[in-house]
């Protein structure tokens, strides 16, 4: 059998899931698809930085306004989207995640977690 040049792959998941993902996506205004993508995202980012799902979240959220900030809003979801993916592949995702949690952390009075 011939490999596939698609970047799509089908997997099979629970109608359970697929419905969560479907109302946690409606007020994100993202697809489904991007819903549970954008749960799998924070799931390793979690996973292999060691952070909270919170923490991520956090990080997601501040990493995305200060890109905003530079006057990115008139910016097309494919070019976020294509951004985003550069980010994660180069490792410069994880850092700022890294980075953002580390100064809240600093920022925090008498906070003793280990970083």
């Amino acid at each position: 059998m011939a490999a596939s040049s698609s970047s799509f792959a089908s997997v099979k998941l629970s109608a359970s899931l697929v419905q969560q993902a479907r109302e946690a996506a409606q007020p994100q205004r993202r697809s489904v698809a991007g819903q549970i993508e954008y749960w799998a995202t924070l799931g390793r980012i979690a996973d292999e930085t060691g952070l909270t799902v919170q923490e991520a979240r956090e990080a997601i959220a501040l990493y995305d306004a200060r890109l905003s900030a530079v006057g990115n809003a008139d910016e097309s979801l494919d070019a976020i989207e294509s951004r985003f993916l550069a980010a994660e592949t180069s490792g410069r995702l994880a850092q700022a995640v890294r980075e953002t949690v580390l100064a809240n952390r600093r920022a925090l009075p008498g906070s003793s977690r280990a970083a």
